[in-house]
């Protein structure tokens, strides 16, 4: 069985920017499960960013999606690293 953890890397992966009240709707669980899943995630080096959206009525959500980290950011785990 898949774990919850690899499917939203999986939907992540596919290129698809989903809000996390969304992917709770889809697990079936919280949207605390899915941001400890999605911090996770991140610890294990994946870069899983959360953007602001605004349509066209004005609200706001924020959706997860994975990108490629910045040189600043990359820089900054080897330094960390290096201590």
């Amino acid at each position: 069985m898949t774990s919850v953890k690899s499917k939203i890397l999986e939907s992540l992966k596919a290129g698809n920017q989903v809000s996390g009240k969304q992917f709770a709707s889809r697990f079936k669980m919280s949207t605390a499960s899915v941001a400890a899943r999605v911090s996770e995630l991140r610890r294990e080096g994946y870069a899983i960013y959360n953007n602001r959206k605004v349509d066209n009525q004005g609200r706001v959500t924020f959706k997860y999606r994975l990108g490629s980290p910045t040189k600043a950011v990359i820089a900054a785990g080897y330094a960390a690293g290096a201590r």
